[in-house]
């Protein structure tokens, strides 16, 4: 299936300056109130995060839903998305909170509820903004002038479900999942058009592959340091797994495997289910889930975790490469560590 490309004007990053985020912005040069606590199974995860490590809340207070962290190099800038608000907020430790974006998810004149926004967020390799739309259900390019590039809204003629979450290889081909969450009504909603959740692969000369329909809710993706390895968080409590692919050379994947297993943790309550996951340069995996963000070694070993006591929805490696931004129900936080994000 070839790439079809459909370009539009819209609104596009609007500034702190411009427009305030109802939201308490911790004020800079003070202490950050801490959260939640960081534990430790297993002596490995004294290598990636220092004891006495904190979690620190940077903003709270007018979000509905956290999601799909982001960091801008050029900018020193976090933004992430505000789900059910349709909007993507920025963070700057100078500035704190602004709206970036708005609309940002769903930009149809008909009014509609549910998580209408934008979920994950990245860059390509030019340093533009890449980014999964909930309500219009397709994947956008934030061109350098402001026009927005429809990468993919389609499979096979049929409407996508809900872009979620994506990564771009090393080449430039992305790679995404589609679950229903976006979708007014979730998985019943009478518009949906595919009656499977999907992995998929754009690759540079626009071609899609569907590279699995077979996982019952796909979220969170990442690949290994050597991309032989692409990881994909299942967000089913039912079978709440992060799986692991072999990734062959056309690149697309082979059977998956079970990387871990946490559907005992669902079970028990803990809060969260396997969604956002970054990977670190040593192939370790720091993915959210039921009790915050695990960390996993690359031999899917718990090796700690980062407790925020809330659910836990996404992180992101930013600054230097060795800060740990984390969405967190309705929180900005973040944890200093001792290691750094596999793109620095």
């Amino acid at each position: 299936m070839k790439l079809r490309i459909v370009v539009s004007i819209t609104r596009v990053a609007t500034l702190a300056a411009a427009i305030g985020v109802c939201s308490t912005v911790l004020a800079q040069g003070k202490n950050y109130p801490t959260v939640g606590k960081v534990e430790r199974f297993d002596p490995r995860f004294d290598d990636l995060v220092a004891n006495g490590a904190t979690i620190e809340k940077l903003a709270e207070g007018g979000f509905a839903w956290t999601e799909g962290p982001a960091w801008l190099p050029a900018r020193k800038l976090l933004i992430f998305s505000d789900i059910p608000n349709n909007r993507i907020v920025q963070w700057s430790e100078s500035a704190g909170t602004g709206v970036f974006m708005k609309p940002a998810g769903y930009t149809g004149s008909t009014p509609r509820g549910g998580e209408s926004g934008t979920n994950g967020l990245t860059l390509d390799r030019g340093g533009r903004l890449v980014m999964c739309q909930h309500g219009d259900r397709r994947v956008v390019r934030v061109e350098k002038d402001g026009r927005w590039t429809t990468l993919i809204d389609k499979y096979q003629g049929k409407r996508l479900n809900s872009p979620n979450d994506l990564v771009f290889k090393s080449n430039g081909d992305l790679y995404f999942t589609d679950p229903p969450y976006g979708l007014e009504k979730g998985a019943k909603d009478p518009a949906r058009e595919l009656d499977f959740c999907g992995v998929y692969r754009v690759a540079t000369d626009g071609r899609v592959t569907l590279l699995t329909d077979q996982m019952t809710r796909p979220n969170g993706i990442g690949f290994s340091p050597d991309e032989r390895t692409l990881y994909v968080a299942q967000s089913d409590p039912a079978k709440a797994v992060w799986l692991a692919f072999p990734v062959k050379d056309d690149g697309t994947i082979g059977e998956g495997r079970v990387f871990f297993d946490a559907t005992p943790w669902v079970k028990k309550k803990m809060p969260g289910l396997p969604d956002g996951l970054k990977i670190d340069k040593k192939g370790n995996l720091f993915a959210t889930g039921p009790g915050g963000v695990n960390v996993f070694a690359p031999d899917g070993i718990l090796l700690g975790r980062i407790n925020t006591g809330v659910p836990t929805s996404n992180c992101r490696f930013g600054d230097d490469g060795s800060t740990l931004y984390l969405t967190a129900n309705q929180w900005l936080c973040r944890i200093r560590t001792k290691t750094k994000g596999v793109e620095f």
